[in-house]
């Protein structure tokens, strides 16, 4: 494989890889604007919370662990 079929290839894989995020992303949109803030509220509430904790458990410096602090208690107010 020369370097121009592998930069190809990852172009490509990156190019797969955002259209992936869009499909969920415009999944996500059409979910919300067909259902009550009372039924996906919690879920994204959980997906939030669950992100914000496995950030805290991650190996991360101290600055970016306090910008997650902050993060989490802005969020909860």
């Amino acid at each position: 494989m020369t370097d121009s079929n592998a930069r190809d290839s990852l172009e490509a894989t990156h190019e797969r890889n955002r259209e992936q995020r869009l499909t969920g992303i415009k999944r996500w949109v059409d979910y919300i604007k067909s259902h009550e803030p009372d039924d996906w509220g919690a879920q994204q509430n959980r997906l939030v919370d669950s992100q914000l904790e496995s950030a805290r458990q991650s190996d991360i410096d101290i600055e970016h662990r306090q910008r997650v602090d902050r993060a989490g208690r802005e969020r909860s107010r």
